[in-house]
Order: structure tokens, then C-alpha cells, then sequence
């Protein structure tokens, strides 16, 4: 092995933190090997727990953590990488102040992620905002906050009607659960605007699937759905935008909804730095090996929704692109990048058994499915904060703080105006 062994992971996310944080423990502390971590911020984003930040339960900070802290072998290069040469191993990046920087590697990971995915409908790049970043999160936070306090400020009730209903579309994880928490959190702004004591604030979720969570139990999407409808959500099921416009959107039903607020959630698609290297893709997806080699390129990993995963317990397909999925692969890629360079056993095949999701619902209300087994209500509640305390790299104390401060003392509802709406578009949302 060479004296000057470098290892580049692209990627902070959930597969590319577990990979820096993998190899680094496989490695013994005086192994000729240098770890670098490109990332476009210098921290991890805890996705799961942003429809809470967005909804003013959970500080920002608390879904951040801090990636130089949580990875102390690693040296963290801040940048966006813009192309991959495999011919001559070479990862290019550019920093946040636009310089333009080179890296040669060993060996690279890439765990570029996931972004939103886009659909042809006229208006939505435009006027629909994403949900995958503390950017989108805080700027969402700060757009119900502001649209309530405009509706209270005019007596026009056709604006006033506008400015209080909300659209999301789509009804999978992160669309339920942004929809859940919206009702509860317009309830506790409004209780400081006695003029919309008589006012209806409108929350719709929209989806083209049959119902909602519909990659849950039935039973699972049923206790959900039961409680989005018990707090006044408008679950439209079969239902989508056609067009987005400043004044509304007009859904496929034919309907036209008067509205200022587009929540996007449809889902996401591969990050296209996948389809740039040139190496073969499924859907966007690197090719990998089911040890997560890239075919070929002995020297190439990738893992997480950048690589198309061969699904070992599904014969005949690919792992579905969830945190869980990625967390898991970007521990296993760490381990087999270390014995690619003599540190451990041989490579070995990614082989993972769903453990079960959960969905938080806002107030003491969650769906789970823990090895299996459906929970609603509180005992859902129980486990799904207990699971997102364990799989959380940091701030656990600090978050469980702020569960405890908004159960008791309710949710701070201010603007900040921190983020405007031109900082997020929907077209170059990707998470941190």
C-alpha cells in the first residue's frame, strides 16, 4: 500500500457521514490513510426531524451536527464537487467563496445523495418550494408565520382565505407528516390574532397514490390518514397539481385552489452527479456490485440513494432510497474501503432486512411498524422519538430538551427572515 493512501467520500448525508465515520474506526490511528469528506455545509442534516423545525417544535441547530466535531479523523473539504475524472482519479469541487479545487484519491465513495424531484407542471419551479434542507425548513417556518399575520392585517376575505389555506403534495413520508403538524402549528399561531378567531385555516394534502403512506401497512396508513382527516386535513387522494400560479394552484380534479403556500414533498431523484461520471446508471443510479464496487472500478464505492443497490432479500431488485438504506450501506462501505486497502477481512455483500419505519404525526399522535409489528397513537409516539434519539449522531439531549420545552410551554411562533424565497428554489433543492 502506498505511504500517501487517500480515500475521498463525496457526500455528508446520511450514507457519506456513516462511511467517513466507518472507515475511520476500521482503520488503526497510525494507518497511512487520509480521509476526506467533501460536503457542501459543514454539517450532517438529521432529515427525518425536519418537518419539526419547520413546524417550530425543534431548533434548527438541533437537526445539524457538526461534521469536523462528530468526525475527528476526518478532514472535511467544504465545497460542491462538479466532476469526477475516473481516469485520472481526480474529484474537482468548488468551495463556498468559488474557488475551484482538485483531489486525487486511492479510492472514492460516492454518496452524493438525493435532490427533489422535479415534474413537468407549469408554475411549480416557480412559485412550489422543496422540503429538503434547514434552508426550506426555516424559510416554510417563516412563510406560515407570515401568511397568517398578512390575513390578519386585511379585511379582504378572499386574500384572508387565501393567505390561510396550505398546500402539500405529497402524501409519503415527509408530505404526511408536514401536513400533520400544520394544523397544530396555525392552531397556536392564530391564539395571537383575535381578528381570525373565526377563521378556517385550510391544510390539503394532495397525491396521485390511492392513499396516504402507501409504502406502509394498511393498517399503518389508515390510523395516519384517520388522524390528518381528525385535525381537519383535506386528504385528496388521486389528486395533484396541474398548474401553479402566484394566486393558486389548479389541481387535476379541476379545481382551483386560492393560495399563497406550495409545500413540494413529491419525493426525490438521484443526485446528478451519478449520471455525470459516465459510468453505467438504473435510473439515475450508480451500478454497483452488491459488496458496492462499481463494476470495473475496483477503486470506485458508492452507496445510499446514489447507487442502485442490488436488493439481496428482494432478489431481482435494487434497495428503495431510504435513510435507513443508506445509513446501513455507508457503514458497510466504510468496512469494505478499509479491507480494499488491507485493513480487515474480504469485501463484503450488502444484506439488510427492513427493521420497520416510523412517522411522526405531531402532538402525542405517530405511525410505526418496529420489526414489523403496527403501533398508532402514544406507544407509536414512544418509539419513534426513541428511534430518532438513537439514530441521531449528536444534539440528543439538546433535542429531547426541546420535545419537553414545546410539550409544555407550546412552540415559539416568530419570523425571523432569516431565508427569502428566491434562496430556495425548488429546481437546486438538495439537503446539506
Amino acid at each position: 500500500m502506498a505511504e500517501s493512501t487517500r480515500v475521498v467520500i463525496v457526500g455528508g448525508g446520511f450514507a457519506g457521514f456513516q462511511a467517513a465515520r466507518s472507515l475511520s474506526r476500521a482503520l488503526p490511528k497510525d494507518a497511512p490513510v487520509e480521509i476526506v469528506l467533501v460536503n457542501r455545509t459543514d454539517y450532517f442534516l438529521y432529515l427525518p426531524l425536519l418537518p419539526e423545525v419547520a413546524a417550530a417544535v425543534v431548533d434548527p441547530r438541533r437537526v445539524t451536527v457538526s461534521l469536523p466535531a462528530a468526525l475527528p479523523r476526518v478532514r472535511l473539504a467544504l465545497g460542491e464537487v462538479t466532476s469526477v475524472s475516473l481516469e485520472d482519479r481526480t474529484v474537482s469541487y468548488t468551495d463556498p467563496e468559488g474557488g475551484a479545487h482538485d483531489l486525487s484519491y486511492d479510492r472514492v465513495v460516492f454518496a452524493s445523495g438525493s435532490a427533489n424531484k422535479l415534474l413537468p407542471i407549469p408554475g411549480v419551479a416557480e412559485h412550489a418550494h422543496g422540503f429538503r434542507g434547514v434552508a426550506e425548513a426555516l424559510y416554510l417556518r417563516d412563510h406560515v408565520i407570515r401568511q397568517v399575520e398578512l390575513a390578519a392585517a386585511t379585511d379582504d376575505r378572499a386574500e384572508r382565505d387565501a393567505r390561510c389555506t396550505f398546500v402539500v403534495v405529497g402524501a409519503g413520508y415527509t408530505g404526511t407528516e408536514v401536513a400533520a403538524q400544520g394544523p397544530l402549528f396555525t392552531k397556536a399561531i392564530i391564539k395571537r390574532h383575535k381578528e381570525l378567531r373565526d377563521q378556517r385555516m385550510r391544510w390539503i394534502l394532495l397525491d396521485v397514490a390511492p392513499k396516504v403512506l402507501p409504502e406502509l401497512d394498511p393498517r399503518l396508513s389508515r390510523a395516519a390518514d384517520k388522524v390528518l382527516r381528525k385535525r381537519g386535513v383535506e386528504v385528496e387522494m388521486g389528486t395533484s397539481v396541474k398548474e401553479a400560479t402566484r394566486e393558486g394552484v389548479l389541481l387535476t380534479s379541476g379545481e382551483f385552489v386560492a393560495t399563497r403556500t406550495l409545500a413540494w414533498c413529491v419525493g426525490v431523484r438521484p443526485d446528478p452527479l451519478a449520471e455525470a461520471t459516465g459510468l453505467p446508471t438504473e435510473k439515475g443510479r450508480l451500478c454497483v456490485d452488491p459488496n458496492l464496487t462499481v463494476p470495473g472500478h475496483p477503486e470506485v464505492f458508492a452507496c445510499g440513494d446514489a447507487a442502485a443497490v442490488p436488493d439481496l432479500t428482494r432478489p431481482g431488485e435494487v434497495t428503495a432510497m431510504t435513510a435507513q438504506h443508506a445509513a446501513r450501506q455507508g457503514t458497510l462501505a466504510g468496512k469494505n474501503v478499509a479491507a480494499s486497502l488491507g485493513y480487515g477481512a474480504v469485501l463484503r455483500d450488502y444484506k439488510h432486512h427492513d427493521l420497520g419505519f416510523v412517522v411522526d404525526l405531531g402532538g402525542f399522535d405517530a405511525a410505526a411498524n418496529p420489526l414489523h409489528i403496527p403501533l398508532s397513537g402514544f406507544p407509536a409516539k414512544v418509539v419513534t422519538r426513541g428511534y430518532h434519539l438513537v439514530a441521531m449522531p449528536g444534539n440528543r439531549i439538546r433535542t429531547a430538551v426541546d420535545w419537553a420545552l414545546d410539550a409544555v410551554l407550546g412552540r415559539q411562533s416568530v419570523q425571523l427572515g432569516l431565508v427569502r424565497s428566491d434562496a430556495v428554489p425548488l429546481e437546486t433543492s438538495k439537503p446539506g
